[in-house]
C-alpha cells in the first residue's frame, strides 16, 4: 500500500546527491514514495532510515535489508541513531506537514472535508486531541494558536467564541467546530478553513517544537558535506527553515567567534527555495505550496 505522492520527488533525490553506499535519513517516511526513490540511487552498501511516528505508514515499509523504520517521531532522531549504532550520516530529507493519506482519512479528524472526532494527533497513542484543546486552553493561549500558527486574521474573535460556546456544548467533531466557524469566516472559505485547521493539528502535535530540535539535532549527526533537504508548506516551517540554514540557529542571525568572524554551519545549495514545476502542480493540486530548501554542512576544519 502506497498512499502519499511524493512532492518535488526528482528534485529532493537530486538535492541530497546520494552517493551509492551512503546513509541517509528519510525523517517523514509516511507513505515510502521519498525512500523508495533514495534505495533506488542506493547501491548494495548503502543505507536508509525512515523515521514516522504514525503508525499507519509502518504499512509501507519496504523488504529491503538497506531500511531501518523507526516509527518515531523525527525529533528524537539522534538518540535513535545511537541506538543502531549510526554516528554520522551523508544527508537528510524531510517532507513536512499533513500527509495526503492522512487528510483523505476522515477519522483522523485533520480535515474540514468529513465529519469526524476532532483528533488530529500523527501518533494517536500520544498527547491532547484537538477537541481537549478546544476546550481546555485559555482564551489567550487560544489566540496564540490561531494568530501564530494559522496567521487567522481574526483569532482574537475565533478564540472569544470557542471559550463562549464551550460553555454550553463541548467542541468535539468537525461537525461542531464547523458550525461555530461558518459565522466568523474571513476572506476566501476554504483558505480560511485551512488556517485554523492548520493551526489546530501544529499545535496538537507541537509541530514547530519537534521540527526545532529536529534541525539543532542535523547539525550534529550530518557528515561534512552532508545535505539537508526540506520540504515545507507553510510560512511559518518555511521561516524557521530558512533562518535556520542560513545561522545554524532558529533567529537567522549569525553567530559571531571570539574575534568577530562570522559563523554559518552550511553552505545554501540553493539560495532561494525550489518550487514544484507546472506539470506537478497539475498533476497534484496538494503540491502547490511547496518549497523545498537545500543546505549542506560545512567542514569545522582549518
Amino acid at each position: 500500500m502506497s498512499y502519499h505522492v511524493p512532492v518535488l520527488a526528482g528534485e529532493s533525490i537530486d538535492a541530497l546527491a546520494i552517493k551509492p553506499d551512503g546513509i541517509y535519513i528519510d525523517a517523514t517516511f509516511g507513505g515510502g514514495g521519498h525512500s523508495a526513490l533514495i534505495l533506488d540511487a542506493l547501491g548494495d552498501n548503502g543505507r536508509l532510515l525512515g523515521f514516522d511516528q504514525d503508525g499507519d505508514a509502518a504499512q509501507n515499509v519496504p523488504e529491503d535489508d538497506r531500511f531501518t523504520f523507526v516509527q518515531h517521531n523525527f525529533r528524537f532522531m539522534k538518540r535513535f541513531l545511537r541506538l543502531y549504532r549510526v554516528e554520522k550520516v551523508d544527508g537528510i530529507l524531510a517532507d513536512l506537514g499533513v500527509s495526503s493519506f492522512q487528510l483523505d482519512e476522515g477519522q483522523r479528524g485533520f480535515s474540514y472535508r468529513f465529519d469526524a472526532d476532532l483528533d488530529m494527533r500523527m501518533n494517536q497513542g500520544t498527547g491532547n486531541t484537538a477537541a481537549t484543546i478546544l476546550q481546555e486552553y485559555g482564551e489567550r493561549e487560544l489566540v496564540r494558536v490561531f494568530s501564530e500558527l494559522g496567521e487567522v486574521r481574526n483569532s482574537k474573535t475565533l478564540a472569544a467564541r470557542i471559550v463562549e460556546a464551550r460553555r454550553d456544548h463541548p467542541l468535539q467533531t468537525i461537525g461542531d467546530f464547523l458550525a461555530l466557524l461558518e459565522p466568523l469566516i474571513k476572506g476566501q472559505r476554504l483558505r480560511y478553513l485551512s488556517q485554523v485547521f492548520q493551526a489546530l493539528r501544529i499545535e496538537v502535535n507541537d509541530e514547530m517544537g519537534a521540527l526545532e530540535d529536529f534541525l539543532l539535532q542535523s547539525m550534529e549527526v550530518l557528515k561534512p558535506g552532508g545535505r539537508l533537504a526540506i520540504i515545507t508548506y507553510h510560512s511559518i516551517e518555511d521561516r524557521m527553515v530558512k533562518r535556520f540554514m542560513k545561522a545554524g540557529n532558529m533567529s537567522g542571525e549569525p553567530e559571531k567567534d571570539f574575534y568577530g568572524n562570522i559563523n554559518r554551519p552550511f553552505e545554501l545549495i540553493s539560495r532561494k527555495a525550489i518550487l514544484p514545476p507546472k506539470e506537478e502542480l497539475q498533476r497534484n493540486p496538494r503540491s502547490r505550496s511547496a518549497k523545498l530548501r537545500v543546505a549542506a554542512l560545512k567542514s569545522t576544519e582549518k
